[in-house]
């Protein structure tokens, strides 16, 4: 392996010459050789997004030179394509500022810009520091790709994966309306319901946590870029946070702003921990909908076996031709392990010291594997076992007419007591509801038939 000598404040050091890095990176992975979790590449994207749009702004208040800025600009193009993210080694376990990981894009954007001014016979020079983080710090910087990073991602890939799970379930709501089943509440037997209607339960979760998300990650579209390095906005000009966060705006196709106290935005990540809070009720409710399916999976013969679900692989190495709900059980699994990022984060969010949070990494590595999981999780769930989803109308109706619930019906016209007597007395001598109120002389046949019909039982009667 060929090396080229790389040089920082703290001296020379090797760097393996076909990586665009330079030395801090270089003592970065030397000192941190901690786990194999990297730091999410939404960061290094949203990285490359922040320096050009720092760029233009500095070249705006005459503070950049024109080929500078047009050498960052080419080095940024290539970041954003995704072909050299091999160029970003380093791991989460590093300094909780992230200063490293912002060198290392600072020093990968000026070897490649270099190249480019060299190509162009420039007399110019890019420097990691003084060019390319020019007017920020990593204690600005790094939480502002962290708010790019994470806003981009809720929009581009979770809420998308939301969109199509609820397009299948409103179409399973729209086709079962005629179908009544048995309602169970604490694992009992209770009143009838449609379907459809449990369905749109479901429905209903996801539709509620979309918007809790999209009302609590309108705090990450506060950036902190301009408050350099402890919120003062030392060494960057009076107007750079608001002009940035314009650029930034540009670029994205979304609308940012300036963190209206910068103070707080260095040392709180809040944010975070208020979105967070809404994903993790997301995965609850992907938990309890997943769960409801395998139990009205479970089956298919010693179960409640109320609907089938697709087959995709075989669920035994010794039963044959058994069949396991896997895909819930991988849904089950994200969402747990979404709950544990959540404490995680929230944990990590509360350890601001004076004018810094040092935690940073681990926040943004949370919330972005959350964001993955339940992303690519949603996307699997719904091709894979909502899409398949089919009632077993046959299985539903059966348990309908054996239920001892629908007694219910009879409240308003003899009285509680009475009502449960009748219950009972069917389970005990082993009777359906009707012969058991027939047999103790509370109602005649034909009042039982009017009175007790599960299709009057799914919606309140009309006035």
């Amino acid at each position: 392996m060929s090396y080229r000598i790389e040089q920082d404040t703290l001296g020379l050091i090797k760097v393996d010459d076909k990586k665009f890095w330079g030395a801090q990176t270089q003592r970065s992975i030397e000192n941190f050789p901690i786990g194999s979790e990297k730091m999410p590449l939404e960061i290094i994207t949203a990285f490359a997004i922040l320096k050009r749009c720092a760029a233009k702004v500095n070249h705006q208040f005459g503070l950049l030179e024109t080929e500078k800025l047009q050498a960052i600009e080419y080095a940024t193009d290539q970041i954003l394509s995704g072909k050299i993210m091999d160029h970003f080694p380093l791991v989460v376990w590093q300094t909780g500022s992230g200063t490293q990981t912002n060198m290392n894009v600072n020093e990968v954007i000026a070897y490649i810009g270099n190249g480019w001014l060299k190509d162009k016979k420039s007399e110019h020079h890019l420097h990691p520091n003084d060019d390319v983080n020019k007017s920020q710090s990593s204690n600005d910087t790094f939480p502002t790709a962290m708010h790019i990073a994470s806003v981009l991602y809720i929009d581009q890939h979770l809420f998308p994966a939301i969109e199509k799970i609820k397009i299948t379930l409103n179409e399973k709501v729209a086709a079962y309306h005629h179908i009544i089943k048995i309602g169970r509440t604490h694992l009992q037997d209770a009143t009838p319901l449609t379907f459809s209607q449990e369905i749109s339960g479901w429905l209903e979760m996801l539709e509620q946590t979309q918007q809790m998300i999209s009302e609590s990650y309108a705090y990450l579209k506060h950036l902190a870029i301009g408050g350099t390095a402890v919120g003062t906005g030392i060494n960057a000009h009076p107007d750079f946070a608001t002009n940035i966060c314009e650029e930034i705006s540009k670029q994205t196709k979304h609308t940012f702003t300036s963190a209206p106290n910068k103070f707080h935005a260095l040392t709180s990540h809040d944010p975070f921990v208020y979105t967070h809070g809404a994903i993790k009720a997301l995965a609850a409710n992907l938990m309890k909908i997943a769960n409801d399916i395998r139990w009205l999976a479970s089956g298919p013969r010693a179960g409640i076996g109320e609907i089938t679900i697709p087959a995709n692989e075989p669920g035994s190495s010794i039963m044959p031709g058994k069949v396991n709900p896997t895909q819930t059980e991988a849904i089950t699994m994200v969402a747990t392990q979404v709950m544990g990022n959540d404490t995680t984060i929230g944990v990590a969010a509360s350890q601001g010291n004076f004018q810094l949070n040092v935690y940073k990494p681990v926040i943004i590595y949370n919330f972005m594997q959350s964001l993955h999981l339940l992303t690519e999780g949603i996307l699997s769930f719904e091709k894979r076992c909502i899409k398949g989803l089919q009632p077993n109308e046959e299985k539903m109706s059966q348990y309908v007419q054996d239920s001892l619930m629908l007694v219910t019906a009879l409240n308003p016209h003899i009285g509680y007591e009475k009502a449960a007597t009748i219950a009972k007395t069917a389970y005990q001598q082993n009777l359906s509801l009707k012969q058991a109120a027939v047999s103790l002389g509370i109602l005649k046949a034909e009042d039982y038939d009017r009175l007790v019909n599960p299709h009057q039982m799914v919606q309140p009667k009309e006035k």
